[in-house]
């Protein structure tokens, strides 16, 4: 399955590369997960992470244009109960990192000043991440922190998710992204939302309802070569 991975980065890197225009871009990740069937999120589980990477300008028509981007990118949440100057406290954080490749059709205002907006799908690969739980029992202080176990899924095994287990966290994500910003000669400034689609947990039915899913607010500089 690595064959696999490493022949898709290649593909997309090909048709990056051909592009007339890059954007190299680094920013704040604002990242949370879903908790009700609805989608709903609790603003108190927002983690801050990190998302870093590059994207290509294509113009298709004047004011349209076709980013592919290529992204290191962070995700998760974070859960805290009781108070942390009590006797009895914990914060338990979830922070995978992927590999993300984003799909956004932007439209461009003209100028040298250039206000955008888009949208598009994306996909991303899980690759790395940590689990944490810190806090007090009692007064005394514990901690623990193991890698993410993802599962060993195959997307082009659509019928079944290899490697599926309890607390093993699927290995694709995707969903649709949005973003607006401004453009100046070299500088891009942006701020971002990524949807998710797919359910986190190991052999779980992602159309089943919007629970456990990623929702990413980020900012974003950018520097246009």
């Amino acid at each position: 399955m690595k064959t696999k991975y490493v022949a898709f980065t290649i593909l997309f890197l090909s048709l990056y590369f051909s592009s007339p225009a890059q954007i190299i871009k680094a920013g704040i990740n604002a990242a949370n997960i879903s908790i009700t069937n609805d989608g709903d999120i609790d603003k108190n589980n927002s983690l801050t992470s990190f998302q870093a990477g590059i994207t290509g300008d294509i113009k298709i028509v004047p004011m349209f244009f076709f980013q592919p981007g290529l992204l290191i990118s962070g995700k998760g949440s974070k859960t805290s109960q009781g108070d942390p100057n009590g006797a009895t406290y914990y914060t338990a954080t979830t922070n995978p990192v992927y590999v993300e490749i984003p799909a956004n059709f932007v439209f461009k205002s003209p100028g040298p000043l250039r206000f955008f907006f888009g949208a598009g799908p994306y996909i991303a690969i899980g690759i790395a991440g940590k689990n944490k739980v810190d806090g007090r029992l009692l007064g005394t202080s514990f901690h623990s922190e193991e890698n993410i176990e993802w599962s060993n899924d195959d997307p082009s095994t659509l019928s079944y998710e290899e490697g599926a287990g309890y607390g093993i966290m699927k290995r694709f994500d995707y969903g649709i992204n949005a973003t607006a910003g401004l453009q100046f000669t070299k500088i891009v400034l942006a701020v971002n939302y990524g949807h998710g689609l797919a359910k986190l947990q190991s052999g779980s039915e992602s159309s089943a309802d919007d629970e456990n899913k990623h929702r990413v607010f980020s900012l974003t500089v950018g520097l246009k070569l």
